[in-house]
């Protein structure tokens, strides 16, 4: 593989500059490719993920490596397949998570398929997770750090994308490639991880669906399962399930979230015994294989990127659907995040929770 093209697709941060680094240091022809995103206009914001800052230390980077480097216009379907999800996601009643569309069709889409484009064999990122190629077949694993490991948002990933993509970090820790970084004089050792929801220059989620979708932004009644009325809501997008806090209402008992009711615009809460469940259906569900499983099988489960695994029993649905039922219930099961499964530390798939 060394002495082949491959393109690393930089931020600007720590994890791109030392996979880009020992991709080099390792004899394949190395060239940077850094996504410039939409944000929104006005003010001279920048997307958080690709600043003028960022592009500076991905360029100065790549300079002290002695790669080329480019920055690549994606801003339209960034906001086509990313942000407008997001809104619509939000108006639906969901909690989304953007990054899982990023991947699927900017970074593993888009943007591989200019690397290729550029006669390179293979796409590069900074990604904590690991890829094991045996008989015949990519098998997407869990990274050694696992407190770092990021193989949740990497489940819409397939044998064909998984020929052309390497993850140079997935074997070492943080702590390790911080100090990588430190040993070959690089200055972006210590900079902050890239922060989720990068095209909100001010990180505020409830302004901006104020500003982008103002009818699914209005008060309403927060109830119980009774029916019985205990104050209102800001506007239901600003809800998640499960959510305790900021609620604005007394109680004798905590309350928690337990469904946002698009149709009453109504957002229903209860005690914490009346919160979970153990089941969940999801849409939208890739294998890492390529093969639908013929039976049900056991898996661990998470239902969202920081949530603890969970056992269970998925069972394949028409489509592209699955069902889950968990040994234990689970206080919050969210639609429109993601639930992915491994057995022990290969990542078998994923899907979006309905």
């Amino acid at each position: 593989m060394a002495g082949e093209r491959i393109v690393v697709a930089m931020s600007g941060g720590v994890d791109s500059s030392v996979a880009a680094a020992l991709l080099a240091e390792q004899g394949y022809q190395v060239i940077g490719l850094m996504m410039q995103l939409w944000s929104e206009p006005g003010d001279g914001a920048d997307n958080r993920c690709c600043t003028l800052d960022a592009v500076d230390s991905a360029r100065w980077v790549a300079d002290r490596l002695g790669i080329p480097f480019y920055l690549f216009n994606v801003k339209a379907p960034f906001r086509a397949h990313v942000v407008d999800y997001f809104v619509r996601e939000y108006v639906a009643g969901h909690t989304p998570n953007p990054c899982l569309m990023c991947n699927r069709h900017l970074r593993f889409d888009v943007l591989l398929r200019r690397a290729l484009a550029l006669d390179a064999r293979y796409l590069a990122t900074g990604h904590y997770a690991r890829l094991r190629r045996t008989d015949g077949r990519h098998r997407l694993l869990k990274s050694v750090d696992r407190s770092k490991d990021q193989s949740y948002v990497l489940y819409m990933l397939n044998q064909e994308i998984l020929y052309h993509v390497v993850f140079p970090l997935g074997d070492y820790t943080k702590t390790q490639v911080r100090e990588m970084a430190r040993q070959r004089g690089l200055p972006v050792a210590d900079r902050e991880e890239s922060q989720d929801l990068c095209f909100l220059a001010d990180g505020d989620y409830r302004r901006f669906l104020k500003e982008k979708a103002p009818a699914a932004v209005q008060p309403g009644p927060i109830i119980d399962r009774q029916g019985r009325m205990l104050g209102q809501h800001k506007g239901l997008p600003f809800y998640t399930i499960g959510q305790r806090r900021g609620l604005g209402i007394a109680a004798p008992q905590a309350l928690y979230v337990l469904e946002i009711d698009i149709t009453r615009n109504a957002l229903i809460v209860g005690t914490a015994t009346e919160l979970g469940r153990s089941e969940l259906t999801a849409s939208g569900v890739s294998y890492v294989s390529g093969k639908i499983p013929g039976k049900p099988m056991r898996v661990m489960a998470k239902i969202r990127y920081k949530a603890r695994e969970s056992p269970g029993l998925l069972t394949p649905l028409p489509g592209d659907r699955i069902a889950l039922r968990f040994d234990e219930p689970l206080r919050d099961i969210t639609p429109g995040q993601g639930v992915v499964f491994y057995q022990r530390e290969e990542l078998i798939g994923g899907g979006i929770i309905e």
